[in-house]
């Protein structure tokens, strides 16, 4: 068990109030952590040190390609630390180790992408009316305030954390208080490699309390939050009366289209990784799988009988294909909305329950759970649950599988799988969402933006775009005849 502190003007510190709060190991339920619960107090504390930090040039000064070396010194200690971060990743968020190890080499190669992207040439002149020259240049936000989720707590971290920091912004970061171990380890390595004081600035704590604060502070020129829709809108509202900019990644629920023509072991196997992987915990998660009618029985047949053979177990077990939920918490929602789908009329084809045998009884570990006979307008269809829970539905043409697909609030991702590259790019591009795929699911890369449709979000993280999302853009119009200009007589 160890003692984290929060990261405050290069210095670390407890809460000022000193309390804590407990951090637990999904696998088991034991105690891995105590961890300062903030206060607005420390959150005012932090900000104060970003925007002293950011006044005075000691980052937004420097020029890029400085930047650029503190970024690449970061991404090579994070591979020097890459068996630490792992297992570190597997203990604080439950994940196995193979995603986490994933998930660390992903963190460092988006440290090297923003080291490489911010010293490229940017900006964009204009031929105007003589003697005009005009011009527009990308400059820093400012101080950007940084909220992550829990179910990458150290990409997700990064993702923000990386073009942040690359723009030259200083940042005050809130991780989530239910994974916070990651962040700190990672922190850390800010203080290795030497970043300037009150640069990069943690605060762990509650959103209601920490994270609410960071989005009304008016000395936080941006933020940039990453969870769940109900949370983004609050955040959203509370920005909105010190007109910050706001970058929203939100929720999901994502609809996988099977048509009849696919490869259909390539269609399954892809459907079970969208749902499954990460335990159904991810925002972009393929969580309604949409299966043209003829083929609907034979696929809903092999894919239970595949679902019911994953491996579920802890994650640092390498024989585990799929770890627990995060929390006792998130635990009791999921459950709640399988009982939920159930009262529906929805009927359970595979898993539905919380396991107990064979050792896992102290964590918090939910069967793989497919639901079938589902409709449309049923709540499990139409509100994220955020588990290891699928609902199959059939559809009888291309424009009935649009319209299903279409028919949420949300519009963060979408699959298509059929051997007919035409008819997948036709309805590929009628699909409400941010990112797609075809005879795929959930690849992504840190070149390509991310982001959603709807009330999936707002902006674009990754990418040239989510560079963009931290600058902002200033017009500069330079005379080059520099006279009277004569408007007035006298």
């Amino acid at each position: 068990m160890v003692n984290l502190k929060m990261f405050i003007d290069g210095e670390w510190k407890d809460a000022e109030n000193q309390q804590t709060r407990l951090v637990y190991n999904p696998a088991n339920g034991e105690i891995i952590a105590h961890a300062p619960e903030g206060t607005i107090t420390d959150a005012r504390a932090a900000i104060d040190a970003a925007r002293k930090a950011f006044e005075s040039g000691v980052w937004s000064g420097i020029s890029a390609q400085e930047r650029a070396s503190y970024l690449l010194k970061i991404a090579d200690k994070i591979d020097a630390y890459a068996e630490e971060l792992t297992q570190l990743e597997t203990m604080d968020n439950g994940k196995p180790l193979r995603e986490a190890g994933f998930d660390v080499a992903d963190a460092a190669a988006c440290f090297r992408y923003y080291s490489g992207l911010i010293t490229k040439p940017d900006g964009q002149t204009y031929h105007v009316a003589d003697p005009m020259q005009a011009m527009v240049v990308r400059e820093p936000v400012g101080v950007c305030g940084l909220i992550v989720p829990w179910n990458y707590p150290l990409l997700m971290s990064v993702w923000k954390i990386a073009p942040a920091l690359a723009a030259g912004n200083t940042i005050v970061f809130k991780p989530s208080e239910v994974t916070p171990v990651t962040p700190k380890k990672l922190f850390e390595i800010f203080e290795e490699v030497g970043l300037p004081k009150g640069v990069a600035n943690m605060v762990m704590g509650a959103g209601a309390v920490v994270g609410n604060e960071i989005a009304s502070h008016p000395e936080v020129d941006m933020i940039s939050f990453t969870g769940g829709t109900k949370t983004g809108k609050q955040i959203m509202k509370t920005a909105a009366d010190t007109m910050k900019k706001v970058s929203l990644e939100l929720g999901g629920k994502s609809p996988n289209i099977i048509f009849a023509d696919a490869d259909f072991e390539t269609a399954v196997d892809y459907a079970l990784f969208g749902i499954y992987a990460g335990s159904g915990q991810v925002c972009s998660a393929g969580s309604r799988i949409l299966v043209e009618e003829s083929l609907y029985d034979q696929f809903v047949a092999r894919f239970v009988e595949r679902a019911r053979k994953i491996k579920v177990g802890p994650g640092n077990d390498p024989s585990t294909e799929m770890g627990p939920i995060v929390s006792a918490e998130h635990l009791e929602k999921i459950l709640y909305y399988i009982e939920l789908g159930k009262q529906e009329g929805a009927t359970v084809a595979c898993g539905g329950n919380r396991i107990v045998a064979d050792g896992l009884e102290k964590g918090y570990f939910v069967e793989p759970t497919v639901f079938v006979n589902v409709e449309q307008k049923m709540r499990i269809v139409q509100e994220e649950i955020f588990g290891p829970v699928v609902v199959i539905q059939k559809f009888k043409d291309e424009e009935e599988a649009i319209k299903l697909a279409n028919g949420t609030i949300y519009g963060l991702a979408g699959g298509v799988f059929t051997k007919d590259g035409a008819k997948g790019l036709r309805v590929i591009k009628k699909l409400r969402a941010g990112i797609t795929w075809l005879n795929s699911y959930h690849p992504t890369y840190n070149e390509a933006p991310w982001g959603g449709y709807k009330q999936s979000g707002i902006g674009r993280s990754l990418g040239t775009f989510g560079l963009e999302e931290f600058q902002e853009i200033k017009q500069i119009n330079i005379n080059l005849q520099v006279e009277p200009v004569g408007w007035f007589s006298n």
